[in-house]
C-alpha cells in the first residue's frame, strides 16, 4: 500500500543572500506583497554580504551612501562615503527595524535548484551547517526564487600566478581573506593592483607602515571626492529626515548620471578635467602623466573615488608611492620588475581582483535538465528566459548598486501581484523575435572580462537591454506591461505535489 508522507517545507518566495540586496528585497516583499511567506537563505553565519566578508583596512563604499543606502531608510551618518563597519551597521539596523532579521536562515547554502513544470515549484537542495560545523542536506520548495547574492565568488578571489612567489620571504595576503592579526606597522608593503581595493588599502595602511607601494601594470582613473557632502548637511539641517533623504538622493543621482554621460560623450574633456584635478593636488605633471593618465577613456572602466584625496595625501607625505611597471619575478626580498628595479617588501597584498560567480553559485535546472545560463537573455535586468518564476539582482556599473537592486525588487513584487490577480502559477519572459546578444556587463575591467562568458546575455533592444541609466529605468521599469512579454501558466494547468512511499 502507499502511505502519504509530509512534503518538504514550502514558501511563497525564497531570497538567496542576506546582503544589501537581500535585505532590501525582503523589505519590498513585506510591504508590497503582504501575506507572502518567505525566507532569506544565507550561506554565511552573518548578514551583510560584501560588507561583512571584506575586512581589510579602510574598506569603504565607492558610491555615496545617500544612493547606496535604501530609499526607505534615510542615511543619517555624517560621511557620504562611508566605511565598511558603518555600512554593515546600517544593514543590520534595517533588518532589525523591519523584522527582516527573523526571516534569515544562516549557514544555509543553496547547492541546487530544480523547477518542476508539473507542479510549478522550485525544489531547492540546501546544505546546512549546525553550530558544531556538521553539514546536512534537506529540501525546500518555493513558488518564486529570487537570487540576491551579487556576482562575486565569496570563496575564491583572483590571484594570477606570479613567477618566483614561493621564494618570497615575506607574507602574501589577498584582501578578500584578510588575517585579523596582520601586523604591518613599520613595514614595507607592496599592493599589487590599481582598482578600488588598492586605492583604499594604500592610504589606510600608510598610516602605520613604513612605506606602501601601489604596483600597477597600467594607470586607472582615480578621482578625489569629498568624504562629506556639505550640501547634504545643509539640506538635512533644513528638512525632516525622510524628505531630506529624498532630496539628497535625487541630487546625487542626477550628478552621477550627468557626470557619466559627460565622460562618455566628451571623453577628451573628461580626461583633461580628471588629470587637471589630480595635478592640482599632487602639483607634479610628470607623475600624473606617468601614473594617473590611463590609455582608456573615463568610465570605460569603473572610476575609483578617493574621499578627501586621502590616497594623494599619503603620496605627498612620502608614506606611499605608485610604480607603473610589470612583474618579472618575486625574489626573497620583494619583487623584481621588468625594468630591473627591486621593490623591497615585507608584505605583498594581491589586490588583483575578484572572481565572478552567477547567482551565488546556483546552477538552476528545469525538469531535471541543467539550464546553460550563457544561452539565456535577461529581461528588464531581472528575469531570465528559460527559467520560470526566477529573478536575480544586479546593480549598476556606473552608479550605486542599490538603485537598480531596488527597482528589480519592486518589479518582482509587481510580477507576484500580477500572478495572484490573474491566477497564474508561473511566468517566464520570452522574446518576440531574434535578439542580437551582448555581454551582460559592458565594462572593460579585467575581473569582468575574465568571467562574463558564464553569465546570461543582454539583447540589443528594450526590454532585453540592461541599460546603465537609472533615470530611464525608474521611469519605465515599473510601468512595464506584463501581459506582452511574459509567457504564463495558469494554476489550473498544474497539480499539487503529493509525495508517497510504497509500504
Amino acid at each position: 500500500m502507499n502511505e502519504t508522507v509530509a512534503a518538504p517545507e514550502h514558501l511563497d518566495v525564497v531570497i538567496v543572500g542576506a546582503g544589501l540586496s537581500g535585505i532590501g528585497a525582503a523589505y519590498r516583499l513585506q510591504t508590497e506583497c503582504r501575506g507572502k511567506t518567505y525566507a532569506i537563505l544565507e550561506a554565511r553565519d552573518a548578514m551583510g554580504g560584501t560588507w561583512d566578508l571584506f575586512r581589510y583596512p579602510g574598506i569603504r563604499s565607492d558610491s555615496d551612501m545617500f544612493t547606496l543606502g535604501y530609499a526607505f531608510k534615510p542615511w543619517r551618518d555624517a560621511k557620504s562615503i562611508a566605511d565598511g563597519p558603518s555600512i554593515l551597521r546600517y544593514i543590520n539596523e534595517t533588518a532589525a527595524e523591519f523584522g527582516i532579521d527573523r526571516h534569515i536562515r544562516y549557514q544555509t547554502k543553496v547547492v541546487a535548484a530544480d523547477w518542476s513544470s508539473e507542479t510549478a515549484r522550485w525544489t531547492l537542495t540546501l546544505e546546512e551547517r549546525d553550530a558544531a560545523g556538521v553539514t546536512s542536506r534537506r529540501e525546500l520548495t518555493c513558488g518564486f526564487l529570487y537570487a540576491c547574492a551579487g556576482y562575486y565568488n565569496y570563496d575564491h578571489g583572483y590571484t594570477p600566478e606570479f613567477p618566483g612567489s614561493s621564494s618570497f620571504s615575506g607574507q602574501v595576503v589577498h584582501p578578500q581573506f584578510w588575517p585579523e592579526d596582520l601586523d604591518y606597522a613599520g613595514k614595507r608593503v607592496v599592493v599589487i593592483g590599481s582598482g578600488a581595493t588598492a586605492v583604499t588599502l594604500v592610504p589606510s595602511m600608510a598610516e602605520q607602515a613604513e612605506l606602501v607601494t601601489m604596483l600597477q601594470r597600467s594607470p586607472t582613473w582615480i578621482s578625489a571626492v569629498p568624504g562629506r557632502d556639505k550640501q547634504a548637511d545643509k539640506i538635512r539641517e533644513l528638512l525632516p529626515p525622510n524628505l531630506a533623504h529624498r532630496v539628497i538622493r535625487t541630487k546625487n543621482i542626477l550628478f552621477t548620471i550627468g557626470f557619466f554621460q559627460y565622460c562618455r560623450r566628451r571623453p577628451e574633456a573628461a580626461r583633461k578635467l580628471l588629470t587637471g584635478l589630480t595635478t592640482r593636488i599632487l602639483k607634479d605633471e610628470k607623475v600624473v602623466a606617468e601614473h594617473f593618465t590611463p590609455s582608456y577613456n573615463p568610465w570605460e572602466q569603473r572610476l575609483c573615488a578617493v574621499p578627501d584625496a586621502d590616497f594623494f595625501k599619503a603620496m605627498k607625505k612620502g608614506k606611499a608611492e605608485v610604480v607603473t611597471d610589470h612583474i618579472d619575478t618575486f625574489v626573497p626580498e620583494g619583487i623584481r620588475l621588468k625594468s630591473g628595479r627591486i621593490l623591497r617588501a615585507d608584505i605583498v597584498i594581491t589586490a588583483t581582483g575578484l572572481q565572478l560567480l552567477p547567482f551565488g553559485g546556483i546552477i538552476p535546472s528545469v525538469d531535471g535538465q541543467q539550464v546553460t545560463l550563457a544561452e539565456q537573455f535577461v529581461w528588464q535586468g531581472a528575469m531570465l528566459t528559460g527559467l520560470p518564476n526566477f529573478a536575480f539582482c544586479v546593480g549598476y556599473t556606473n552608479a550605486s548598486w542599490t538603485l537598480r537592486a531596488d527597482l528589480s525588487s519592486r518589479l518582482v513584487c509587481k510580477i507576484l501581484n500580477h500572478m495572484d490577480r490573474r491566477d497564474y502559477a508561473a511566468v517566464v519572459p520570452k522574446p518576440d523575435g531574434e535578439l542580437n546578444e551582448q555581454p551582460l556587463l559592458d565594462l572593460a575591467s579585467g575581473y569582468i572580462q575574465r568571467s562574463i562568458g558564464d553569465f546570461p546575455r543582454q539583447g540589443d533592444r528594450r526590454p532585453w537591454k540592461v541599460r546603465q541609466n537609472y533615470l530611464l529605468d525608474s521611469a519605465t521599469t515599473l510601468r512595464t506591461d506584463l501581459t506582452k512579454t511574459l509567457t504564463t501558466t495558469p494554476k489550473s494547468a498544474v497539480r499539487e505535489p503529493v509525495l508517497s512511499v510504497a509500504r
